[in-house]
């Protein structure tokens, strides 16, 4: 079909037959997300607020479609690429967000901080200049103000408010660190998303992002666990793959729409979360907090 024919395809979802109306509304959904901007030019034309609320559940479960087949072939794919996994999050809620755009606004977060940087510093001072240049410098801090915020969880409201939650800042953190060759990994804590140091000739200790940087070891893990009545895994001490990373941002995502109360955004983000769930999947929903 033409553009022509699709437009007047999509005209008919204000005919005065039901089922003519659900025939064509069937035939649309069938042909995927290429309807999209017609439909969005469909809608701006009309004056009937019944055919544009229509047309608006459309749009959205077709964009919510590509959503959850894009999650899928991530994970299918290996989950490589750690940012494409969170910009695949954001388009739950800004369709129209440009990976290529957010690819851009890491690199120039790693520009601003390799300027500053050396690489044959010790690991502690490697750290303490990454600390400066992410805290003081490109003025990233916790969202302690609005700390349940859906926002929270999409990585563009994070890069453009400089504000955000354990795992995003930590994620930028990362990316950044990554870009300077740094060997720096996310490590999945019960309630609160850390980062671990840890090179080829045996050191290791971790980064609490959310407390500006704080550097921590092993033994204040094994505390943090004893305190919580929990069994030591290693999973608690140990680098975490690029899909425990975006899973576990989904959990923090369901959960701050589970405290505004917005069940159906809960039920969607559920699924985006079944495609890309393992067997045996890491810790319950329930040990997972907003962190």
């Amino acid at each position: 079909m033409n553009d022509n024919e699709l437009k007047a395809l999509i005209s008919l979802l204000d005919d005065e037959d039901p089922e003519v109306v659900d025939h064509v509304e069937q035939r649309i959904r069938q042909m995927g997300g290429q309807m999209i901007p017609l439909l969005e030019t469909e809608w701006e034309g009309s004056f009937n607020s019944a055919l544009q609320k229509r047309i608006e559940e459309i749009i959205h479960d077709l964009q919510y479609e590509s959503v959850l087949d894009r999650m899928r072939d991530w994970k299918n794919g290996g989950a490589m690429d750690l940012l494409e996994g969170l910009w695949i999050v954001a388009t739950y809620q800004y369709p129209d967000l440009s990976l290529h755009k957010l690819k851009q606004d890491v690199e120039q977060l790693f520009y601003d901080v390799w300027v500053d940087f050396k690489m044959d510093m010790h690991p502690d001072e490697q750290i303490k200049a990454m600390n400066t240049a992410f805290f003081s410098k490109l003025k990233f801090a916790p969202n302690t103000k609005h700390f349940h915020s859906p926002a929270n969880s999409m990585i563009n409201q994070v890069l453009e408010s400089r504000r955000g939650n354990p795992i995003t800042l930590c994620v930028l953190y990362m990316l950044i660190a990554k870009r300077l060759n740094l060997p720096v990994y996310g490590v999945n804590l019960p309630n609160l998303f850390v980062l671990t140091y840890k090179n080829n000739a045996g050191v290791q200790f971790y980064i609490n992002v959310f407390n500006r940087g704080l550097v921590f070891t092993t033994k204040d893990i094994d505390q943090y666990i004893d305190q919580l009545n929990i069994k030591r895994l290693d999973t608690f001490y140990q680098p975490c793959t690029n899909a425990d990373i975006v899973r576990r941002v989904l959990r923090n995502l369901t959960l701050a729409f589970e405290k505004n109360g917005d069940t159906e955004r809960v039920r969607e983000v559920e699924q985006i979360l079944n495609t890309v769930r393992d067997d045996g999947d890491g810790l319950p929903l329930s040990d997972y907090t907003q962190r």
